[in-house]
């Protein structure tokens, strides 16, 4: 399937979170959990904790980052995918939301962001 030149960077950007995260211990459950609700992109354990990780990539700051894209819908849906995905556990395992921002080659990882 072919991917626009906007997926194509969404895809990089993760690909530089994973591995970031991957780097500093936490290990990948699943990409991209689509749901009726909403998506999460990466899906890691760190230790007992399932995290629920959104990437978000910008050239600039310009218009107040990679971080600040995370609207209250946005945030919203986050939270109905996780929603989604817990259901699949039979117990539910401490959780948290990290952001990975990307601006203009600059990573930053943010960690427990949101709370459910």
């Amino acid at each position: 399937m072919a991917r626009t030149e906007r997926q194509q960077l969404g895809m990089e950007g993760e690909d530089e979170a994973l591995a970031h995260l991957s780097r500093h211990g936490l290990t990948l459950v699943t990409r991209n959990f689509l749901c009726k609700g909403g998506e999460i992109d990466l899906i890691m354990r760190d230790g007992a904790h399932l995290v629920f990780i959104e990437v978000r990539r910008r050239a600039d700051t310009r218009h107040g980052g990679a971080a600040a894209s995370i609207t209250p819908h946005k945030q919203r849906r986050m939270v109905r995918a996780a929603q989604a995905y817990l259901l699949r556990c039979a117990t539910l395992p401490p959780c948290r939301f990290d952001v990975v921002a990307i601006d203009g080659g600059q990573l930053r990882w943010l960690r427990n962001v949101l709370q459910m």
